[in-house]
């Protein structure tokens, strides 16, 4: 004999398509609170604009290796929104939107992509995490806050973000996995922006949908449209909601679109094609948010200028302060390694220095 066991699906919402037309109603707390969405474009726009000075910085030699967040601008958007202060943010290298509302600036993005790791250190928020290089390693993070978030009987709760990529990582299936078997106040928001690295979606994992790995964690799971602000919003608060009120941690795979390249050392037009991209482009976030904007009449083209303007000064401002911020010392290569640096690199350390003053006397 044989019988269904169980039975799953996986539910997918959008409720603003990519011209800007609401399916239904707005959620109640956006109805209540309409300044949320012009927030949220606001927050876009600066982060596209930072993103466009970023990717020119590197460029001319003035930044590192950067890893630019086009087309995916509204994930992060929507987090930092709904996300409380007592939250912790949990980032990859890819969420200026959300961290630029939770308080990182603009000077701290570029101090981490120049190669000074002082930028890592937030001014503020200081319980959030820093970006996240190394694949999924940062899902491991969030479940041992989420943790002690727990033990603690804390009502606050965990975000913690990744790519589409990071999903086939150990990493992600232990940490979905742990968070579904302790019941902890985490949301696993994954951006699905559909290529790792240069590997696509399908050679990436044969799963019909990311969000149904939740399945196997006994947790929920579900898609939501990543380049609709609305939908992220409202989905994203439920989640949030579900694990403060100890209903238990969530996956969104919010299903979008890199229109960058992976990094500023990545060359994307040697693995997809331009109509690929094309069509990605004509389903972006800002312009969807925009034209719904304009059409409700929350926003007008003198505010859209207005902006604009408001945006690159603001960024103009923040390279000028970055560019001006001191080398760091160079022996801090070994300072922050360990608490108590062991013996057989104090005479590395030493060396360090010392070729460094002879080089700085050459220069005189």
């Amino acid at each position: 004999m044989m019988k269904i066991e169980h039975a799953f699906n996986i539910t997918y919402t959008q409720q603003l398509d990519e011209h800007g037309n609401l399916h239904e109603s707005l959620p109640e707390f956006i109805k209540n609170d309409l300044g949320i969405l012009s927030h949220c474009y606001k927050i876009m726009a600066l982060t596209r604009i930072f993103d466009q000075k970023a990717v020119a910085l590197q460029r001319t030699g003035q930044l590192g290796t950067y890893a630019s967040s086009l087309g995916q601008e509204a994930i992060g958007a929507a987090i930092g929104s709904i996300m409380d202060d007592s939250d912790v943010f949990v980032p990859y290298y890819r969420d200026y939107s959300a961290m630029f509302m939770r308080g990182v600036s603009m000077v701290e993005i570029l101090q981490y992509w120049g190669g000074d790791e002082r930028g890592n250190c937030f001014q503020t928020p200081k319980k959030d995490l820093s970006l996240c290089i190394p694949i999924a390693t940062q899902c491991c993070h969030a479940v041992g806050i989420a943790t002690g978030m727990k033990i603690k009987h804390q009502k606050h709760m965990v975000i913690v973000s990744c790519g589409d990529g990071a999903t086939s990582k150990g990493d992600f299936l232990e940490s979905i996995n742990v968070a579904g078997v302790w019941q902890l106040p985490v949301v696993f928001v994954v951006s699905n922006n559909q290529w790792a690295i240069s590997v696509p979606r399908h050679l990436q994992t044969a799963a019909a949908t990311i969000a149904q790995k939740a399945i196997s964690a006994g947790i929920h799971g579900e898609q939501v449209d990543g380049n609709d602000i609305v939908a992220l919003l409202d989905r994203i608060k439920t989640a949030r909601d579900r694990a403060i009120k100890g209903k238990g941690p969530s996956l969104i795979e919010a299903v979008t679109y890199r229109l960058s390249d992976h990094t500023t050392a990545d060359d994307a037009s040697r693995y997809r094609s331009n109509e690929e991209l094309k069509t990605a482009w004509s389903k972006e976030p800002l312009k969807r948010l925009r034209e719904f904007l304009f059409a409700k009449k929350f926003w007008s083209e003198d505010q859209e200028i207005a902006l604009q303007e408001e945006c690159k000064l603001q960024v103009k401002q923040a390279v000028e302060d970055y560019m001006n911020i001191a080398n760091q010392p160079i022996e801090y290569c070994f300072d922050f390694l360990y608490d108590n640096l062991p013996n057989a690199f104090l005479s590395q350390r030493d060396e360090l220095l010392a070729k460094f003053k002879r080089m700085q006397g050459q220069k005189k």
